[in-house]
């Protein structure tokens, strides 16, 4: 999947606002002004945090070479998903997912 793909993906879902707290070089989406995506801009290659259940996330690190411990985040929390296709599009999809409906409690 492709940075701009993912873009596309993720804003495209009810109520996800962009915004750049960090700076201008790390984008972050929020729904209801929660964080659900991280994406740093220049990243190589690129990647982007995700917010996950803490025993899937375990389960997903072991499973896939590109999703390790969330960088600069909560390990236990949040995930960091290269795409440099170790990880297959439908299960970036479905983190994204994941991500957005944990940030709204459901």
């Amino acid at each position: 999947m492709t940075l701009a793909a993912l873009l596309d993906y993720a804003l495209a879902k009810p109520s996800v606002e962009e915004c750049f707290p960090f700076g201008p070089d790390v984008l972050v989406l929020k729904v209801h002004g929660k964080s659900y995506l991280l994406i740093p801009l220049e990243a190589d290659p690129p990647r982007f945090n995700a917010k996950c259940d803490p025993e899937w996330a375990l389960e997903l690190r072991e499973t896939y070479a590109g999703i390790l411990p969330g960088y600069h985040m909560n390990k236990k929390h949040w995930n960091t998903i290269l795409l440099d296709g170790s990880v297959p599009p439908q299960m970036i999809r479905h983190v994204i997912d994941h991500s957005y409906e944990l940030i709204q409690g459901r």
